[in-house]
């Protein structure tokens, strides 16, 4: 039976879902080999060009660091054991007096950088990546990965306290969407191709692909994933990580134990270990947080602010370093205080001959953590373009350390390793605050060499999950993709998706029907008596089963041939039905109801019975129910305590 209708008005959609309909046969077909071929190819080239960059990024970085720092003011950087110097230039004797100046000399030229070409840059950068992804339709503009990398090497090679990751995150993910806006993809594809930028860009510098990739796809979200590019992330980070070691060889960015055997009992110390460290955490949260308050409030230029942050880190830090350099087996000698501070955490994961032992060992790392995280707060608070993924995992790893060699010493166990708990401490602290416990969990255990750590890395990293569930590094972030602009499209097919039909069916609502063998004459007649929302008439059995359905169209067609009106029966004019069952949900509903161009469907139950009629207005109304009860719980939900958010972006 046909389904063409011949009045204009009723073939025409109604508004309220003509702009749902045209987007449920969009996103309805399957995604075309044709498309994920094409991410695919993408991905590889944003790798390629991510690694290349972070390459670069890498050796500058080093070089500055050592020229600045070592070869002027005679500074001992303590580096990680798969930090390696490329330069031939000697250290020269430690100058203090220039120590001071140098962390505020290198922000105040990278602040000048930043404010006068993308203010975008100044911080850390993963938050400014994740805003791009939201908020900001994935468009990032051309002058950001240079400017981002020239701000960061000057404030990290002189002396600022801050990670190389951060940035490069930003300078990943703004590559991909310029690759993507270069070839002209989609909205879709640019986010998605950000995404696997910013794996590329972990990637590259931090040596653990497979992290890097769940990192990207885990860190946009609080509670979600972004699916949907996790396997560009690891083409990326896969390529990305191929282009690094191609230069600086295949090695973990720290040296451990060969084993980390587990042993059972020390399950409830990792325990304990966990709750520590997520307190310690929301302590260098609370820190960065104020501090970012205060030069806020400050009344200097956006770019004279990185520099007095710089001033305070150098006034503070000299001094230490004169103070324990020499009990520490060398004047200058660095303690991870400027600077990454990878080499703290080699420090709490291996020892070092200098280091002392007992209880003035665990006292030093703890000392070492506090340090590390006010000298962080002072250069990112100030506006400084350095990252706060790198240091979250010394400070977690030094706290780790500490926590490993005090129970050393009261248990008198031979079988703990204090380096053990230093990476479990790293991955906790940083997947604790940055709410990615999987990818955080999958670094330690790619910078461990092994998954000797698996079990307590999962203890603990679900004990900071719950402990700093409402407290965020990265305001950014977005709870699910439900809130997130990108996925703002998507929330219809997920909404229709979660509502069944027996929820949104209205019962006990009289229609006509019509038994197989009724004559085409009792059709026209009792169809005047159907409701005005009634388009379709079934057919049922004597059973009270559905064989089929007649239109109004083929009813309208009765009343202009008077002839057949008794030689036609009901099975003759039937068509096959339309209809949905009750636990179907309403986006099956609505595809059913676009393909037979009707605006109500046959509701059935488990027994094939007539349970009622879906009419399109029923699917508009349990949407609109569904979606306002998520805003308001939105609304109800407090955000997350001592939440970063940078200041808005001057263009």
């Amino acid at each position: 039976m046909s389904e063409n209708r011949t009045e204009p008005s009723r073939n025409r959609p109604r508004p309220g879902l003509r702009d749902l309909r045209q987007f449920i046969r969009r996103t309805s077909e399957p995604l075309e080999l044709q498309l994920l071929g094409r991410i695919l190819l993408h991905s590889v080239l944003i790798g390629a060009a991510a690694g290349l960059m972070g390459s670069l990024f890498y050796y500058a970085l080093e070089f500055t660091e050592h020229v600045i720092l070592e070869g002027i003011a005679g500074y001992e950087a303590l580096r990680a054991g798969g930090e390696e110097i490329h330069s031939p230039l000697e250290r020269a004797p430690f100058r203090p007096w220039l120590l001071v100046f140098l962390p505020a000399i290198g922000a105040l030229l990278a602040g000048l950088i930043s404010a006068r070409w993308a203010p975008e840059t100044q911080g850390g950068g993963a938050d400014a990546i994740i805003r791009d992804f939201h908020h900001n339709r994935a468009q990032v503009r051309r002058r950001v990965p240079v400017t981002k990398a020239l701000a960061s090497i000057l404030t990290l090679g002189f002396g600022g306290s801050g990670g190389r990751e951060g940035p490069t995150m930003q300078i990943g993910g703004a590559i991909g969407a310029l690759v993507g806006r270069a070839l002209g993809v989609d909205e879709r594809e640019r986010r998605i191709l950000l995404v696997a930028g910013l794996a590329a860009g972990v990637s590259a510098v931090f040596r653990t692909p497979l992290g890097a990739a769940l990192l990207a796809v885990e860190v946009l979200h609080r509670d979600d994933f972004e699916s949907d590019a996790l396997v560009p992330s690891v083409l990326a980070s896969v390529t990305s990580y191929s282009v690094f070691i191609s230069f600086f060889g295949e090695a973990t960015l720290f040296t451990h134990a060969p084993r980390y055997p587990f042993v059972l009992g020390h399950l409830p110390l990792y325990a304990l270990m966990a709750l520590i460290v997520s307190l310690a955490a929301l302590g260098f949260l609370r820190m960065l947080h104020s501090t970012r308050r205060l030069f806020e409030r400050l009344k200097l230029p956006l770019w004279a602010k990185p520099a007095l942050g710089g001033l305070m880190l150098g006034v503070i830090v000299t001094p230490i370093l004169i103070e324990l350099g020499p009990r520490l087996g060398g004047e200058g000698r660095g303690i991870g205080l400027l600077g990454g501070g990878y080499g703290a955490a080699q420090l709490a994961i291996t020892g070092s001959p200098w280091l002392p032992g007992g209880w003035y060992a665990v006292e030093l790392l703890a000392l070492l953590a506090v340090l590390k995280a006010g000298a962080t707060a002072l250069t990112l608070g100030s506006g400084g373009s350095a990252g706060d993924f790198g240091p979250s995992l010394v400070i977690g790893g030094l706290v780790g350390g500490a926590f490993g060699r005090a129970a050393q010493l009261l248990l008198n166990d031979p079988r703990i390793d204090p380096g053990a708990f230093a990476l479990v401490g790293m991955g906790t602290f940083y997947g604790g605050l940055a709410h990615v416990p999987i990818a955080s969990l999958v670094l330690v255990c790619e910078l461990a060499g092994s998954y000797d750590l698996l079990v307590p890395l999962m203890l603990a990293e679900a004990i900071a999950f719950v402990g700093l569930r409402r407290h965020s590094l990265y305001g950014a972030q977005v709870r699910t993709k439900r809130e997130s602009p990108a996925h703002r499209d998507d929330l219809v097919l997920d909404v229709l998706r979660e509502v069944k039909v027996g929820d949104a069916l209205v019962r006990d609502r009289t229609y006509v029907s019509f038994r197989r063998e009724a004559t085409a004459r009792e059709i026209l007649e009792r169809s005047t008596e159907a409701p005005v929302w009634q388009d379709v008439f079934p057919v049922l059995a004597d059973d009270g089963r559905l064989l089929g359905a007649i239109s109004t169209d083929s009813v309208r067609n009765l009343a202009m041939n008077p002839d057949v009106l008794d030689l036609t029966l009901a099975v003759d004019l039937m068509a096959a039905p339309a209809f949905v069952l009750e636990d179907e949900d309403l986006h099956t509903a609505l595809e059913r109801m676009l393909a037979h161009a009707t605006r109500e469907i046959v509701v059935l139950d488990a027994a094939g019975a007539i349970s009622g009629f879906l009419d399109e207005s029923e699917i508009q109304l349990a949407y609109h129910d569904v979606t306002s009860r998520a805003r308001a719980r939105s609304v109800l939900t407090p955000p997350p305590r001592n939440v970063l958010t940078p200041p808005p972006r001057q263009r």
